[in-house]
C-alpha cells in the first residue's frame, strides 16, 4: 500500500474535521468530490505537496479564470470551489476550519457551556444599552472565536494566552480594521468572563492590539452612470420589481441605511409635507428627509400595485407568504447584486452592497459643492468626522488644493 503523500493526508484530515464539526452529509460529499478532482490533477502533474499556489493553479486550470481577476460579487459557480480551497489552506495553517460567516451557524453549533456563555454575553450587551443590531454583531464576532475554541476542544475556563495567539493568526486574511474590531469585541468578552467568574483571569490584556487607522482606506465609488443603469435593470412591471425599485431609489437618493429602509413604516411618510421621519437604528437620532418626487411616485406605485395585502405597518415586505417584514439582520445584498449583474455594471473594489449607494450619493453631493455639514445631515452622521472620509474621493476638490512645485521651490529659494 503506497504511503500517503502530504496532500492526501491534508485532504483526509479536512474531511475528518468536516465530519467532526457536524457538517451535513451532502456538504461533505461536495467537498469530497472536489478534492478527488484536485488529487487527480496533482497526481497528473507530479505534485506531492499542497500549497496555496498549487490550489490557485488547479483553480485557474479548471475554471479558466485567474484568481487575481476576481472581484465581488464572485460568480455563484466559483463560490464553493473557493470555499473548498480555503478549507485546505485554513487547516494547513491553523489546524482547524475557520468559519467566516458565523452568524449563519445554527444556534446549537457550539457546545452547551460555550453557547450559554455567549447567550449571557449577548444579554449583558443588551443591558448595557447596545442596540439590538450592535449586540448581535458583538455576539457574532465572539461566536467566531468560540467556534475556534470548540474546534480546539478547549473549555471556557481553559482559554489561555496561547489559544488567543493562535486564534489571532486565523484573522490574517481579514482587513486590518475588521480584525481590529473583532479583537476589540473579544477583549470585552474576556473581561465579561472574568467579572462573572467564568474564568479566573482577565485575559483581555493578552489579546493583540492592531493599529488600524479609522480612515486609512478611500471609500469606493461607482461610476456616475451606474445608478441610471441599475434602475433601468429593475422590472417595474412585477410587484417585486416595484418594491426593489423603490428600495434602491431610497438608498441612492436619500442615503438611508439598509436597516432604516427595511424598518420604515407607513406612518413615517407624510404626504402633506413631503417628508420622511424616522429614527436611525444605528445612532438613535431622529431624522427628517425630503420625500423627493421620484421616490414618492415609486412608493405610490408599490403601494397601489405591488405591496401584498397585509396589516403590517412596515412599508416594505417579503413577497412570499406570510408576507412579513424583512428580518432585522437583512442586508439586501442579493437584491442589489441581482440588478448589478443584470445591468452589467463593473463594481470597483470596496463596498459592493447597498451601502455603496450611500457612497455614490456622497460623491455626487461633493461634485455639486454641497457643504460637508449638509452632507453629514443627509447621510445621518452624528458628526462631520465620519463624513470627512468622503473628501478623499473628491478628485476635483483635491486638485484645487494641490500646490504648484515651481511656486514652492521659488519661495524656498527666496
Amino acid at each position: 500500500m503506497p504511503v500517503a503523500s502530504p496532500i492526501e493526508r491534508l485532504v483526509a484530515e479536512v474531511l475528518a474535521e468536516l465530519d467532526r464539526l457536524g457538517y451535513a452529509p451532502t456538504t461533505q460529499s461536495l467537498f469530497r468530490q472536489f478534492y478527488r478532482r484536485l488529487l487527480r490533477h496533482t497526481e497528473a502533474q507530479g505534485i506531492p505537496d499542497y500549497s496555496v499556489d498549487v490550489g490557485r493553479q488547479f483553480f485557474e486550470a479548471t475554471y479558466q479564470c485567474r484568481c487575481a481577476d476576481l472581484s465581488p460579487p464572485i460568480p455563484a459557480r466559483l463560490v464553493r470551489p473557493l470555499q473548498y480551497l480555503s478549507a485546505l489552506a485554513d487547516y494547513q495553517l491553523h489546524g482547524t476550519l475557520v468559519r467566516r460567516h458565523s452568524r449563519k451557524l445554527p444556534t446549537n453549533a457550539l457546545p452547551e457551556p460555550l453557547d450559554t456563555a455567549l447567550a449571557a454575553f449577548g444579554a449583558e450587551c443588551a443591558r448595557s444599552g447596545y442596540s439590538t443590531r450592535s449586540a448581535r454583531t458583538r455576539q457574532d464576532r465572539v461566536r467566531t472565536f468560540l467556534t475556534y475554541v470548540a474546534a480546539q476542544g478547549v473549555a471556557v475556563d481553559e482559554i489561555t494566552p496561547d489559544v488567543l495567539s493562535r486564534y489571532t493568526a486565523t484573522l490574517a486574511n481579514y482587513h486590518p480594521k475588521t480584525a481590529s474590531v473583532m479583537l476589540s469585541h473579544l477583549r470585552t468578552f474576556l473581561r465579561y468572563l472574568h467579572h462573572t467568574g467564568r474564568h479566573r483571569q482577565d485575559l483581555s490584556g493578552a489579546v493583540l492590539r492592531l493599529r488600524a487607522h479609522r480612515y486609512e482606506r478611500v471609500p469606493g465609488t461607482w461610476p456616475q452612470d451606474a445608478l441610471p443603469r441599475l434602475l433601468a435593470a429593475v422590472d417595474r412591471d412585477s410587484p417585486t420589481g416595484k418594491r426593489d425599485y423603490a428600495i434602491v431609489l431610497i438608498a441612492a437618493r436619500l442615503g438611508m441605511r439598509v436597516g432604516d429602509i427595511t424598518a420604515l413604516t407607513l406612518s413615517a411618510l407624510d404626504w402633506h409635507t413631503k417628508t420622511i421621519t424616522c429614527a436611525q437604528h444605528k445612532t438613535g437620532r431622529a431624522v427628517i428627509l425630503p420625500l423627493l418626487d421620484d421616490v414618492g411616485w415609486a412608493i405610490i406605485d408599490y403601494l397601489k400595485h405591488g405591496r401584498p395585502a397585509t396589516r403590517s405597518p412596515v412599508l416594505f415586505l417579503r413577497h412570499r407568504a406570510p408576507f412579513e417584514p424583512f428580518a432585522a439582520s437583512t442586508n439586501l445584498h442579493n437584491l442589489l447584486t441581482t440588478y448589478v449583474r443584470r445591468a452589467g455594471i463593473a463594481v470597483p473594489a470596496g463596498p459592493h452592497g447597498m451601502h455603496a449607494l450611500r457612497h455614490l450619493l456622497a460623491s455626487t453631493l461633493l461634485e455639486r459643492a454641497i457643504p460637508l455639514p449638509v452632507i453629514a445631515d443627509i447621510l445621518g452622521h452624528a458628526t462631520t468626522q465620519s463624513t470627512h472620509a468622503y473628501l478623499h474621493i473628491d478628485w476635483v476638490g483635491l486638485q484645487r488644493c494641490a500646490l504648484d512645485p515651481e511656486e514652492v521651490f521659488d519661495h524656498v529659494a527666496l
